[in-house]
């Protein structure tokens, strides 16, 4: 299964979800390549944000080799399902999508841990690192239901 986290700048929350989504579904035994993007290029080739980096090495996770990459219309084509961290971001991803945009590979990245809720995740750029830290948590809790939900299935 591929799978591909797309937040606005690909330097905060997708970087996180990746990194999460994929070490989460290794530990399950799930055979899952994650990849992340941003749906406005503006830090294409940039390592995450250093508080991400921060966030996710305290917790045991090396982000310092991703590199933004702006979310592309292609993306459909190449993977099995693309979760948005926020409305917004579904919103872009429709409009670069244009008719490659598939519903039934989109969804909001929170919508298994709250489904019908139509939740983003809150984007912790320029704040202060606590908001890292709780994006991280609530990233860990839907990273897992997420993988959960393939378990059952």
């Amino acid at each position: 299964m591929k799978i591909l986290v797309v937040c606005l700048g690909n330097i905060c929350r997708s970087p996180l979800g990746e990194a999460i989504l994929q070490q989460k579904a290794k530990e399950h035994g799930l055979n899952w390549q994650v990849d992340s993007a941003g749906t406005n290029g503006f830090h294409t080739g940039e390592p995450p944000h250093s508080m991400s980096q921060k966030v996710a090495a305290l917790n045991g996770l090396d982000i310092s080799g991703q590199r933004s990459r702006k979310f592309i219309s292609e993306d459909f084509f190449r993977y099995d399902k693309i979760y948005a961290m926020a409305n917004d971001v579904l919103y872009d991803m429709k409009r670069i999508g244009g008719p490659t945009f598939d519903d039934s590979k989109a969804e909001l990245f929170l919508d298994q841990l709250l489904p019908g809720r139509n939740m983003d995740v809150p984007d912790p750029w320029s704040g202060p690192e606590e908001g890292y830290h709780d994006v991280f948590k609530l990233i860990d809790q839907a990273a897992e239901a997420i993988v959960h939900s393939y378990i059952v299935q």
